[in-house]
């Protein structure tokens, strides 16, 4: 004999096929084949791979721009998580607790709206218009030259030595809206007589900002330092866009070496072992993230 409650758990499980099936097909299914090709010499097409074991693992290990790659993503991880979560939790608590106190509400949503603007627009078009404002005739040489500070021109795009600072400040700007929306609908949760008490105790602003925001803020900026994160493992499209990995490697990431591999020079096995290793890391990064949130979680309780 069935139980009822038995009945009523497959009824659930039945919603859960679909995004299952999403889920191989689109994620698991790709992940093995990848991580069997990475074993192999292919150059794709009709052409058999042939296995080769670890030996594209032991070549990655000796390959120079590969390595030069991960040190570039120690710099986006900067850029994309560090940056833009300090300035979002600073951005988020000046628009809830001065912006919307002293003026009100409309303001804070005006300037809200305006900082995450950049995370609505496609990502060609930013990169199109970075390209205009830092390219050596651009709006920023222009008006380093207006000011008679010809001597800080650059070309911030073509010049090795600047090319991944100038990426970087991009990818900023881009990446500060997302985290001061997610720190602002937090600060919705947060009782405002906290902040009340707070000020009738004499509390400057940073002493508000330092014991009521953050650690109010602790469960959504794991999640955005945990997103974030993954997204600066894997971050390809502004890379693509702005500089294609140059001038000279200075801004290759792991994800563009792959694709660069995969469709230039026809290494598809080389090409899958990087982004087999990269998934590697993300997975491991991820894991102790989520480790971490939740012994947070549970000494909070």
């Amino acid at each position: 004999m069935v139980k009822a409650g038995s009945e009523s758990k497959a009824g659930y499980y039945l919603y859960i096929i679909p995004g299952m099936l999403g889920f191989a097909l689109v994620v698991l299914i790709p992940l093995i084949a990848n991580l069997a090709i990475s074993f192999t010499t292919w150059k794709g097409g009709n052409i058999s791979p042939r296995y080769v074991g670890f030996e594209n693992y032991q070549r990655l290990l000796q390959d120079s721009v590969f390595w030069g790659a991960m040190q570039h993503t120690l710099l986006f991880i900067i850029s994309m998580t560090i940056v833009p979560i300090l300035l979002g939790l600073v951005l988020a608590a000046v628009l809830f607790d001065y912006i919307a106190a002293q003026f009100s509400e409309t303001w804070s949503s005006f300037f809200r709206a305006g900082f995450y603007l950049p995370q609505i627009l496609p990502l060609t078009t930013v990169g199109v218009l970075w390209t205009w404002i830092l390219n050596p005739f651009g709006i920023i040489n222009a008006v380093l030259r207006a000011l008679g500070l010809d001597f800080m021109a650059k070309n911030w795009l073509g010049d090795a030595s600047y090319a991944l600072l100038a990426v970087s400040a991009v990818i900023v700007w881009v990446q500060v809206g997302y985290c001061l929306v997610v720190f602002m609908s937090g600060l919705a949760r947060v009782d405002p007589s906290l902040y009340e008490a707070a000020e009738l105790d004499n509390a400057t602003w940073f002493g508000r900002f330092r014991s009521i925001t953050i650690p109010m803020l602790m469960p959504e900026i794991f999640v955005v330092a945990l997103t974030t994160l993954i997204a600066a493992l894997k971050v390809f499209a502004p890379i693509y866009v702005l500089t294609s990995g140059g001038p000279d490697n200075a801004t290759t990431v792991p994800s563009y070496l792959s694709y660069y591999h995969f469709f230039t020079t026809n290494r598809v096995g080389y090409a899958a072992a990087i982004a087999t290793l990269q998934t590697a890391m993300t997975i491991v990064l991820g894991v102790i993230f989520m480790r971490m949130q939740s012994k947070q979680t549970a000494g909070g309780h």
